[in-house]
Formats: C-alpha cells, sequence, structure tokens
C-alpha cells in the first residue's frame, strides 16, 4: 500500500476536522452561504480549493515534493472565516471605491496601509480583484476580455483595515506612462506594505514579468506571487510551471513570500455539486472562493498592519 505523503497527511487531519469546526465558525462569525458550503464538500473537492498546492503534490515524485513550499502561510478555519468577514460590505463596515489616478500626486493621501495588485496585460488581474470583493456588490471592478483595459491607478478601501489598489497591466497595450506612474508609485508610496505579482501560470515568469520582479527587488518590498489560470493547463504542465517558478523564487529573490499562490478561473457563476443524497446550489465568483479567502487573510495578516 502507498504511504500518503506528509502534506497530504496533513491535509487530511484539517479535512477531518471540518464538520465540528463548520459550526464553531459560524457560531463566531456571520459567514456567507457559499463560504458555509465550500466547507460542506465532499473531502476531494475541498482539497482541491482549500489545499490546491498539497493536491498537486500527490502527483510529484517523493524527491521533488520538498521543493515545494506548502504551509508557511497555512490559516485555520476560524482565520478564513475571520478574513471573510473583513471583505463582507455592511454599515459599520463600508467597502467603497475611491478614485483613480494617472500619477502619484494625484493619488489619495490615506492614512491606512495599501497592498497592490500588479501583473502583465490580461493576466486575470481586475477578474481575480472582482472575486476579492464579490462580498461587497455595490462596488464595482470592471473586467474585459481586452488586455490593457486598466489606464489608471483604481483605489478602493477595504473597512477601516487597509486600501487596495488595482494597478494597470504591464506589456501589450499597457498605458504610456506605465513606467513613470507604476515605479514611482512601488518606489515612493510610504504606505504600500504588500504587492501582490500576478504570474500567469500557462506561461510562466515572462521579461515583462522579470522587469516587474526587479523593480520589487531593488525597493525591497515585500510581495507575493500569485500564479493564475491554473485550469488552463494540464496536470503535468501546471506541475512543471510551478516548481520552475517555485525554484525561481527561492533562488533569485528575496523580498518574494515563499508560498506560491494559485488561483483558477470558473467558467459558471452557478455550479451544481452533488453531496450525498442532496444537490448543494453552490454559487462562486469566477475564481474559487476559498483562494481568494486565502488571499483576503494574507492581506490582513501578513504583517503590514
Amino acid at each position: 500500500m502507498k504511504m500518503a505523503a506528509p502534506g497530504l497527511r496533513h491535509g487530511m487531519r484539517r479535512l477531518l476536522e471540518v464538520s465540528a469546526a463548520l459550526g464553531r465558525v459560524c457560531r463566531a462569525y456571520s459567514t456567507s452561504q457559499a463560504f458555509a458550503e465550500v466547507l460542506r464538500l465532499p473531502r476531494r473537492q475541498l482539497t482541491k480549493l482549500v489545499y490546491p498546492l498539497q493536491d498537486l503534490e500527490q502527483h510529484l515524485a517523493p524527491d521533488a515534493r520538498s521543493d515545494l513550499c506548502l504551509r508557511v502561510f497555512d490559516p485555520s478555519l476560524e482565520d478564513l472565516a475571520r478574513a471573510e468577514s473583513f471583505f463582507t460590505a455592511s454599515p459599520r463596515n463600508r467597502i467603497e471605491y475611491l478614485s483613480s489616478a494617472v500619477r502619484l500626486d494625484h493619488a489619495p493621501d490615506l492614512p491606512r496601509p495599501e497592498v497592490c495588485f500588479i501583473g502583465r496585460s490580461n493576466v486575470g488581474k481586475s477578474s481575480l480583484i472582482k472575486a476579492l470583493f464579490s462580498l461587497a456588490p455595490e462596488v464595482e471592478v470592471r473586467v474585459s476580455q481586452k488586455p490593457g483595459h486598466t489606464k489608471k491607478m483604481n483605489f478602493f478601501k477595504v473597512g477601516k483595515y487597509f486600501t487596495l489598489v488595482d494597478m494597470p497591466g504591464y506589456g501589450y497595450r499597457a498605458p504610456e506612462d506605465f513606467v513613470d506612474m507604476v515605479e514611482t508609485y512601488l518606489k515612493e508610496r510610504r504606505n504600500l506594505k504588500r504587492t501582490f505579482l500576478l504570474v500567469d501560470s500557462v506561461v510562466g515568469i515572462t521579461k515583462t514579468d522579470n522587469i516587474a520582479i526587479e523593480m520589487c527587488e531593488e525597493f525591497a518590498l515585500p510581495y507575493v506571487m500569485v500564479l493564475t489560470k491554473t485550469d488552463k493547463s494540464s496536470k503535468g504542465h501546471l506541475l512543471k510551471q510551478v516548481l520552475q517558478i517555485q525554484k525561481f523564487v527561492n533562488m533569485q529573490t528575496q523580498g518574494c513570500f515563499p508560498q506560491l499562490f494559485p488561483v483558477s478561473r470558473i467558467c459558471a457563476t452557478c455550479k451544481q455539486i452533488t453531496f450525498g443524497d442532496s444537490v448543494i446550489l453552490h454559487r462562486l465568483p469566477k475564481i474559487h472562493i476559498m483562494l481568494c479567502i486565502n488571499l483576503h487573510l494574507f492581506c490582513f495578516f501578513g504583517n503590514f498592519m
């Protein structure tokens, strides 16, 4: 009988605690219906959502499993529920669009910490931010199939906690003043505490991604690498890309958080999932909600306060 990998055994132990933890979580926090339904999913589906890297780990050769950073960031279910509450709009927790700017001196002067999202044009940045705000339906984040849709720095207030900044995409159809706009922001914005750098997992780290990475390293910015479109590749190709990017992070970066954050698109917003004798109507944004909640949590608990 094949022995389970240590990471998978850890994940299974966590999943066995779900039933008891779900009641505890729901009593402690006002969780959304989608979050509660995710926690009730069958074990295999829940593993893919909560532990995507550990789901990939089972396909790796034993000697390659140690190359992945899997549990540097390992939130509890209670942590996830608390993080979700930060992104749930209410009269006491205002989540709203603030303003846009094409230059740093036009940006709003805000005392709160900031996190920014940056990536190549058409990497899925706006879709991810839209999913992050899925519990604040009044916040409009425009998503386009055409690369280079975002032309300005867009600032969003997330309660009393921090400001989220959607940066223009680099590469194809980037704004003419992109370098001046973005480089100045990254270099001089004093309350910028975390940068989320989105990389297309299908193509890996490109030359333009390298320029963004070099800026983060040069300015000594703490940043996180988010791998998008992980559902667009075969399992073998995805594993190859994940290992290559993880090796790059380990060997060639100093400011990058060691653990990768994979996100996957879901084509439909409404999906039927059979669970025992019943069918759950599982409402999801275009990106797995559990992965978005992980990002929520890292935003808030990522030592930037």
